[in-house]
């Protein structure tokens, strides 16, 4: 699917989750403009950035967030 029809990362960043371990702040661009910021655990956040081939938080920018899913 194309990422114009799909939400798309914007940026990435480590913040402290409730319980004191690290998580993802990725924040996604909507085709309608609309943009929202979804926490997600260092294990997804790995898989994330495996996936997208990215070696630092910044290689995540323009990549489709579905990539998240991905094995």
């Amino acid at each position: 699917m194309s990422a114009q029809l799909e939400a798309v990362i914007v940026s990435a960043e480590i913040a402290p989750a409730h319980d004191g371990a690290a998580e993802l702040l990725v924040r996604l661009r909507h085709p309608n403009g609309g943009e929202e910021t979804v926490s997600i655990d260092a294990e997804i956040g790995f898989r994330l950035m495996r996936n997208c081939g990215a070696v630092d938080l910044a290689g995540l920018a323009g990549q489709s967030w579905r990539r998240m899913m991905s094995d």
